[in-house]
């Protein structure tokens, strides 16, 4: 098989086409069973995602975002067919993902990779990070083993790291450098589409604006999209081109990210924005403070899932459950007041 070299399989930023709908996900639903009795039989089903539609167009950072447990990694592994879905479609670049066989599945897998929120637990503790590395490659039979060792040394190096760290073990690196590793090993079969899930959301500040720039940065080299999943918003807003807010497994607003952040519609984006810090000490947000819990997704509310915590809730919100609609150009939201 034939391999460009590492110099010459870039791709100019600027011939992004970002009007393509590259990812199309159309009502995924996954529900996950829940056993009890003797017989070990389905007794409940926890909703974790229901319903859900977006795109993600080439090119772009979509982020997704919602509290922990809103079904934001359960959206992108069932994308990628880590988990099998209840129901929906999701088509990657014109090819519906989960029409395919195995055998196509796994040529398909070349180009779409995921980032994994604890790049501890996704690394082999047993291995040297350069074989975690070069895995997918050998599993695709991509190159030679002179060849492979090539691909590995040239993702070391962009993501930082330097040669001899392949031969070093995953409990010799700090939280940052994992996570590069991380990168790396996503970056190795040159996808198209990487779904990073929580990617910094364990490390320190300082080190999530290293490695945040390290994927912008590849992004632009590569010409990437990203799905990227977090619960904060600043991260979000630092990379995103898009955000789609979650909760309780379902989208209630999807914007622009500048518009988003000047002008959240929904209740709960309000909620989780008025959360974000201001960096000066003479300046104050009003905090909007939910009330009660997060309802459980083995019995969600009727009507809008949000109602029972929504302070400007309507006799509406609690009778029937309100349709994403497109409220401004680009802007859509699902709220009963808003209609």
């Amino acid at each position: 098989m034939d391999l460009q070299p590492a110099s010459l399989m870039t791709t100019d930023r600027k011939t992004t086409n970002k009007t393509k709908d590259f990812v199309v996900v159309k009502n995924l639903v996954k529900y996950f069973p829940v056993r009890g009795g003797l017989l070990q039989r389905t007794v409940a089903w926890v909703q974790a995602v229901d319903d859900v539609s977006f795109t993600v167009k080439e090119g772009e950072t979509l982020g997704l975002v919602g509290e922990s447990g809103c079904g934001k990694t359960t959206v992108g592994r069932t994308m990628l067919r880590l988990i099998e879905p209840t129901d929906g479609e999701v088509t990657f670049n014109g090819v519906e993902v989960f029409n395919l066989r195995s055998r196509e599945l796994k040529a398909m897998r070349r180009n779409m990779q995921i980032i994994f929120q604890d790049p501890y637990a996704s690394l082999d503790p047993r291995i040297p990070v350069g074989e975690s590395i070069a895995e997918g490659l050998k599993i695709h039979n991509v190159g030679t083993s002179h060849e492979r060792y090539e691909i590995v040394m040239d993702m070391l190096r962009k993501v930082g790291l330097e040669e001899y760290h392949a031969r070093r073990y995953p409990h010799e690196f700090s939280g940052g450098q994992r996570q590069r590793i991380g990168i790396a090993r996503a970056l190795a079969l040159r996808p198209k589409f990487i779904i990073a899930d929580e990617p910094v959301s364990a490390l320190d500040v300082s080190i999530q604006s290293q490695v945040l720039n390290i994927l912008k940065d590849l992004q632009a080299e590569f010409n990437l999209t990203y799905l990227f999943i977090a619960h904060n918003l600043s991260v979000v807003e630092h990379i995103s081109d898009r955000v789609a807010v979650m909760y309780l497994g379902k989208i209630v607003e999807m914007a622009s990210r500048d518009d988003l952040y000047r002008n959240p519609l929904h209740p709960y984006t309000q909620a989780l924005m008025s959360a974000i810090p201001i960096p000066d000490p003479s300046l104050k947000r009003e905090r909007i403070i939910l009330q009660g819990d997060v309802p459980s997704p083995l019995n969600p509310p009727k009507g809008c899932r949000f109602h029972p915590r929504c302070p400007v809730a309507v006799q509406a919100c609690a009778l029937q459950e309100p349709p994403l609609v497109e409220f401004s150009t680009g802007h859509s939201v699902a709220c009963w007041r808003m209609m």
